[in-house]
């Protein structure tokens, strides 16, 4: 659990339409949270399509604002649902994060749901190679990027 998620937000310091949008994405989290990983993944790439990369500040933004109206999502449990609120928030504003499930690689071993924004994971507190991907859902834009990057 990163220092971040121990000091709880304010649901007042964010906007009352921001406020109430986010509390849907939490809500729509926590029944996406109750599939299976595959289902989940299908998901969020339906969802992803016409969406733009979210830049580090906008996913960031968005992260910070489900904290702030969601205590289940700021628990050191809460990854899922704090990760997909995360991307359905950033959606709604027509970004797309990406969207990764992995564990960590250092003790104590666990599964582990995060995102990442220009390649940065975001609001973690931890370095990039803390984690090992297993899949990611990420905007469709970067996923035809890097696979042209790959055939090169």
């Amino acid at each position: 659990m990163s220092i971040q998620e121990a000091v709880p937000y304010d649901p007042r310091s964010v906007p009352l339409g921001r406020r109430c949008v986010a509390r849907l994405a939490v809500g729509c989290a926590h029944l996406l949270a109750v599939l299976p990983p595959h289902r989940i993944r299908t998901v969020l790439t339906r969802l992803r399509g016409g969406s733009r990369p979210a830049t580090l500040a906008e996913a960031s933004a968005a992260r910070e604002t489900v904290l702030a109206v969601s205590l289940a999502a700021g628990g050191q449990k809460g990854c899922l649902v704090r990760s997909l609120a995360t991307v359905l928030l950033c959606r709604w504003y027509g970004q797309w994060p990406t969207w990764c499930v992995g564990v960590r690689v250092r003790p104590p071993f666990a599964a582990h749901t995060w995102v990442e924004a220009e390649g940065v994971l975001v609001g973690e507190g931890a370095p990039s190679d803390y984690y090992r991907r297993f899949f990611a859902v990420e905007c469709p834009r970067n996923a035809r990027r890097t696979t042209a990057d790959r055939a090169e």
